[in-house]
This record gives C-alpha cells, structure tokens and sequence, in this order.
C-alpha cells in the first residue's frame, strides 16, 4: 500500500504537529454558523426566557466564548492562540423552526481561528440542546460549517457551505 505523507505526520508516519514558525502574524478572522432545529413550542419558551433552566443564549453565548479560547485543548493538532475578540450571535427563527448561531473569531496570530469559531458554534449548540432537552427530546445540530476566513489582504468565502445568510 502506497502511504501518502499527510500534513501532519512526520516522515517515519507518526502524528506531529505542523512547523508554523515561519509564518507571520496577522489579522485574521474567522466566521462559522450552525443551526439547532426544535419544535416551535420550544423555541417559543426560549424567546419569553422561560425555559427552567434559565437564561438559554445568555449562558450558550458565554459556554460558546470559553470553548472557543479553550479549543486547543480539545483539539490536539491546533495551535493555541491568542484571541482578540469572539462574537458569538443568536437568531431565532420561526420559519425553522430553531435557533441560527453565528460565531466570529478575530487574532493577530500566526494562524486562522476558524476551529475556534466551529468549536464556539460547535458548544454554543451543544449548551442549547442540554438546557432544552427536558422541554423537547429532538433538538438537532444541524450544519455547522466555516463561512469566511480573511487573513490579511485575503478573504474567502464558503458559500458552497454558506446558505442563504
């Protein structure tokens, strides 16, 4: 079998991390979005905050802003970084019926933040299910996904991935 040598493995084939020392430090920013799906009823006792367990996008927003300034512990292969700003944004929508997050990582670093993003998005999620889930037990995480990555003069869009918005 013919083994093709992959970004992160070194040449005898065992993990290792990638050389980024070279790089040069830079704004960058990333955008990622997700979606959590529900019935309306629940995301009825979301809007009017009345859902037992408190206060739903005030505690995924901060769960979604730890996560993301934590990513590299959970990822092994991603570099820890030095985050200048995570906005993380909440949009109810009934049409859904479920909530739209929208997570925007901003560094000067020597690298791109958009695992920090996924994984904000990722969490935020995540933190909306747990809180939600004695009201209705099929919440679902749907497309989590990159929307843009800018690192200095270059921009990319995702809008394969990107949806409508």
């Amino acid at each position: 079998m013919n083994k093709k040598r992959v970004s992160h493995s070194d040449p005898t084939g065992r993990d290792s991390m990638v050389e980024n020392g070279g790089e040069m430090e830079m704004e960058r920013t990333a955008v990622a979005r997700g979606k959590v799906t529900m019935q309306k009823d629940t995301l009825e006792l979301i809007k009017a905050g009345e859902l037992k367990k408190g206060d739903v996008l005030t505690v995924a927003q901060i769960t979604g802003i730890s996560a993301a300034k934590n990513t590299s512990d959970l990822l092994p292969f991603c570099d820890p970084i030095q985050l200048n700003s995570i906005k993380i944004d909440f949009e109810l929508d009934g049409n859904l019926p479920g909530i739209v997050i929208r997570a925007e990582v901003k560094t000067s670093a020597k690298t791109d933040g958009e695992m920090e993003a996924l994984i904000a998005v990722s969490v935020a999620a995540l933190t909306i299910c747990v809180m939600a889930k004695s009201t209705e037990k099929t919440l679902r995480i749907e497309d989590v996904h990159l929307v843009e990555k800018k690192s200095g003069k270059y921009s990319k869009l995702y809008k394969k991935w990107a949806g409508k918005k």
